[in-house]
């Protein structure tokens, strides 16, 4: 082994937002006092309970992926399982999320969270 995987940055406009966006989807803390970042407006973090931490970092012309666009490709997502679809696509629509790709009976969805970075619903 050569690494441990620290945390995950997304690039965004807006890092504390995002942020508290997957803290209300995940739980958490955001920037949580760490000496192995600091924490400002242009960078935030939510360390999640599974010790995961997820970073967010501002970028001023911030383009986001374009689903399922390969001139705009979506460079990662995260899949997120959870035990009933129906009421997790319902809270993440509440939280700002996008529906790209609904589940069709695949057992799994894509969103775009608020900064266009696209992630999955999976069920558990």
């Amino acid at each position: 082994m050569i690494a441990n995987l620290q945390c995950v940055v997304l690039d965004c406009p807006d890092p504390g937002g995002l942020a508290r966006f997957y803290q209300a989807i995940l739980g958490g803390v955001v920037d949580k006092p760490d000496g192995q970042w600091s924490v400002d407006e242009e960078w935030s973090t939510l360390h999640l309970d599974s010790g995961v931490v997820l970073a967010f970092q501002r970028v001023a012309d911030h383009r986001p992926p374009r689903w399922p666009d390969p001139g705009h490709p979506q460079q990662f997502h995260l899949d997120f399982g959870v035990p009933d679809l129906g009421r997790a696509h319902e809270q993440v629509l509440e939280l700002g999320a996008v529906p790209l790709e609904p589940d069709t009976g695949r057992g799994w969805g894509v969103y775009a969270d608020p900064a266009g970075h696209p992630f999955c619903l999976v069920r558990a």
